[in-house]
């Protein structure tokens, strides 16, 4: 138990490593205008709004929340983005990573 906690303290100090040095650099930022301009390109944000719509729809104005609809569509939203935009997200990541952080 002990070397398991071990393990997620150093994992949970390197994501917070990489995290400030993708803030400091401003790279996040740029990750995520590019992860906008993708989705957007693919069609995705289309994609949610009719899904968020259909939510609605189902479950009527008066009985939803934005919680209903955040639980509902989140799953069906991560499984919508392309792998290609995934894949290229990643291999920015990496290449970040590799230059910034030892």
């Amino acid at each position: 138990m002990v070397k398991l906690t071990n393990t997620m303290n150093k994992e949970s100090r390197l994501k917070a490593r990489v995290n400030q040095k993708l803030t400091e650099t401003g790279e996040r930022d740029r990750l995520k205008e590019l992860l906008r301009a993708k989705l957007t390109e693919c069609g995705w944000e289309d994609q949610m709004k009719a899904q968020c719509k259909e939510v609605i729809k189902e479950k009527g104005l008066e009985h939803v929340t934005v919680e209903d609809i955040v639980l509902e569509v989140t799953p069906k939203g991560r499984a919508l983005v392309p792998d290609s935009v995934k894949k290229e997200l990643l291999q920015r990541i990496r290449a970040f990573l590799t230059q910034h952080v030892s």
